[in-house]
């Protein structure tokens, strides 16, 4: 949830931590604060953006060569300068940032006030540093083992760091839960975060560590070892992000810039994985799991928020092509019902950072009793991908738009390939449907280029539901899941209430709602099912509902029928997703920038869930 930067060496810290937490905003935007030591430990922090926390900092003393910043989605304690990240000791001493949550912080809070520790917060990170030095004081011992100690009595997750003044040539990283990663630059220089973003810039050697590890920073030189000290040799490897990746390039919002990089990111997502000459897969998950899945009883895919939606349509795609019985799961629900799973079920865990709480924890029950997993994650060395057996990455690049689009389109690319896979190993498709499969999925780029061409039509059409209050959103086949994640996009952003639904379940309740304030946005492209959902319309148009349709190039019985149509190339049942998503992502942003709200900085909302 929360981003943490940190840096010791040559530079000047406090203009690398400043960058470097403005790249992090998007995991967290309530306040932001640094702490500098320089014989002294100056700590600013300052509710709000990152903005408001170098306003505060104008004329203050911010010169050194050793420091660490926090921005911050706030758990636990509303979001104050009080709260804000870094939280200090008892003495002051001891500075702390932290993402994640510390559970037990109510015990070992009692506890330490019971030995005469005071607080000045309400947040569990202030706990954590308490102990530490508690630790420290009670023990003699030094600071790199008080903080190896005061973590075997922590429950929760955790990203931290720690500088004390008592100690300026080190610096203290730890993870279990929440991702961190160790840049190593030039000159003994070293950085710490929750992600590449802030390091990329500076160097591209990095470490990440594993959970329950620790990295000590001193003198220039790096060492790990877990919290049962158990030294461990770093591995060291090159990031392939470009520093241009994770710019906005041009565009107003990083989400534009997003939703405009569909082509790309969907064509690098299939690219090598197939071959459409001779029908043949090149992904080593298909070829290493093969007997897994040729003997599979079913799947089930876990996955939250657009994740979750993901895999709505990789259910279709696994059932419908593959002929595999698929449930897909809440992550967050899956690990608290006692769910039933069995040795040949394969687990699909979906997460484009690749750090979502909820769906680790599905993963580790899961492995508990005795599934495959595969992780279809973006983030390259996250932690989904090392929980797992086997997966893919889907190459979208970083998504920094809280609201996700191109995660959501890249895996659905991958789902498809794998439903193809699948099929082929269980013997559901002969190579010359997959070679028609693999000529159509080549065309998707394309098609979505020219999808995006809509968005002069888009602009026109937000103007004019900009204000309303509600919206629904329907579907029917592969276009439900399409609903969904259209209707998310819109709550999520422009916060107006958006629900999706199948279009035949509408009249099961829904359709109370409708008159003629209401917008109702229709997935209406010819299929199986087309004249279904035009019947569909014609019950929204009965009660006067406002029908914004998505329709195939050239359709003319919807657009008799509804106020306003957009079209989309003509493309087969199973691609069309990747396609009739466009619209719905670009509508979403258009009606957010005319209520002008935060497009790529959502309120209460964060990219990367960590927590539970």
């Amino acid at each position: 949830m929360c981003g943490i930067v940190a840096y010791i060496g040559p530079r000047e810290a406090y203009p690398i931590l400043i960058k470097g937490l403005k790249r992090l905003e998007y995991r967290g935007y309530d306040s932001a604060g640094v702490a500098l030591l320089n014989g002294d430990l100056n700590i600013y922090k300052k509710k709000g953006k990152v903005s408001d926390l170098e306003e505060a900092t104008k004329g203050k003393d911010t010169h050194s060569h050793l420091g660490m910043g926090h921005t911050r989605w706030a758990t636990h304690g509303e979001p104050n300068d009080k709260n804000s990240h870094p939280h200090v000791s008892q003495s002051g001493d001891i500075a702390i940032i932290h993402n994640g949550i510390i559970e037990n912080y109510g015990t070992l809070k009692e506890e330490l006030i019971n030995r005469g520790h005071e607080f000045k917060s309400d947040t569990d990170t202030e706990v954590l540093v308490h102990l530490i030095e508690d630790v420290q004081q009670n023990t003699g011992v030094a600071l790199d083992e008080a903080v190896r100690l005061a973590l075997q009595e922590v429950v929760g997750a955790y990203a931290i760091v720690i500088i004390s003044k008592n100690d300026p040539t080190k610096m203290i990283g730890a993870r279990k839960g929440s991702p961190m990663v160790v840049g190593i630059g030039e000159d003994g220089e070293y950085f710490i975060a929750s992600d590449a973003t802030p390091i990329i810039e500076y160097t591209k050697n990095v470490t990440y560590l594993n959970d329950g590890e620790i990295a000590f920073i001193k003198d220039g030189k790096l060492s790990v070892k877990t919290i049962n000290n158990v030294e461990k040799t770093p591995y060291i490897e090159t990031l392939e992000m470009n520093l241009e990746a994770i710019e906005k390039g041009g565009y107003e919002h990083f989400m534009l810039k997003e939703i405009h990089e569909q082509p790309r990111s969907i064509y690098d997502s299939l690219r090598g994985r197939f071959n459409p000459n001779t029908g043949s897969f090149a992904m080593r998950s298909l070829k290493e799991y093969e007997g897994k899945i040729k003997n599979l009883n079913r799947i089930i895919i876990v996955g939250c928020g657009t994740s979750w939606h993901a895999g709505l349509v990789g259910e279709y795609l696994f059932e419908d092509i593959a002929r595999i019985p698929v449930e897909v799961e809440y992550a967050s629900e899956f690990r608290y019902r006692n769910p039933v799973i069995n040795e040949d079920d394969l687990v699909i865990a979906i997460s484009q950072s690749g750090e979502t709480a909820d769906t680790l924890a599905a993963i580790e029950l899961a492995k508990e009793k005795g599934a495959t997993i595969f992780g279809l994650c973006n983030v390259v060395g996250s932690s989904i991908p090392r929980a797992s057996h086997a997966g893919a990455y889907t190459h979208a690049g970083p998504e920094i738009g809280v609201a996700s689009t191109k995660a959501f389109t890249a895996q659905v690319s991958i789902l498809t390939l794998w439903a193809y896979g699948f099929a082929e190993i269980r013997g559901k498709a002969t190579k010359e449907q997959l070679r028609n499969a693999f000529a159509e999925m080549e065309t998707i780029p394309d098609k979505v280029k020219k999808a995006l061409e809509c968005e002069a039509q888009v602009i026109e059409i937000a103007r004019t539901f900009s204000e309303v209050h509600n919206a629904l959103y329907l579907g029917r086949g592969y276009g439900f899941p399409v609903a969904l994640e259209g209707a998310l996009k819109l709550k999520e952003i422009s916060y107006i209430h958006a629900e999706g639904y199948p279009a035949a379940e509408m009249k099961h309740g829904p359709i109370a709602l409708i008159d003629e304030n209401m917008p109702v946005v229709v997935i209406a492209t010819k299929g199986n099912i087309y004249e279904k959902v035009i019947s569909n319309i014609q019950e929204v148009k009965a009660r006067k509902g406002k029908i914004i349709a998505i329709v195939t190039e050239g359709d003319t019985k919807v657009r008799a029928m509804a106020d306003y149509t957009i079209e989309i190339p003509e493309t087969s049942e199973f691609l069309e997703p990747l396609v009739s998503t466009i619209p719905l992502q670009l509508l979403s942003y258009h009606v957010a920038v005319n209520r002008g709200c935060n497009v790529d900085q959502p309120r209460n909302l964060a990219k990367s869930v960590t927590v539970e």
